[in-house]
This record gives structure tokens, sequence and C-alpha cells, in this order.
């Protein structure tokens, strides 16, 4: 994740839209039980924390897969394996 889009993402104050979801009556009990236990005030915060937690780790996979299918596609284009390492280090250090 890019260190601009890091930061909008652990501002606090970011702004918060209502939604309505189903969710099973001993999902949302067992949120109510272990939310206090991690340090949450509620479980609403708990079950936004999971929700961003997955949606972190898909985003990287993804992310992952697209850069992983360039990589490939360049390499087929001859593009030289040194160039691309060094391509990738320079992402890196951003």
């Amino acid at each position: 994740m890019k260190p601009e889009a890091l930061r909008q993402r652990l501002d606090k104050n970011r702004p918060m839209t209502s939604i309505t979801i189903r969710v099973p009556e001993d999902v949302i009990e067992d949120l109510k039980r272990i939310a206090p236990l991690l340090g949450f005030s509620g479980y609403q915060p708990l079950a936004r924390t999971y929700i961003g937690q997955g949606l972190r780790v898909d985003l990287e996979r993804l992310e992952s897969d697209r850069t992983s299918a360039l990589i490939a596609s360049l390499k087929r284009h001859g593009v030289n394996e040194a160039i691309l390492q060094e391509a990738l280090t320079e992402i890196a250090q951003r």
C-alpha cells in the first residue's frame, strides 16, 4: 500500500457511512463477548477491524496477482530480468 493511502487508512477521523447487513445472531453475540477482551469499545469497531483486515489481505493479493502477471508479460516480451528486478527494488523503496 502506498504511504499516502496508508496514512488515510490510519486516520481515525476519516468519513464513515452507515450500512445495514444481516449477520447471524450467534456471530453478533461472539463479537460482543470477545470485543472487550481484545480491547475494543464494542462489537461494531471489532467488526470493522475484521472487515478492514480481510479487505487489505484481498487487495494485497489482487495487487500482487496483477504485478506478477505484468512481470510475466514483460519477460515474454524480452525485458531483461535484471531490469525487472531493478524496477521492483525501486518501487519497494517508495
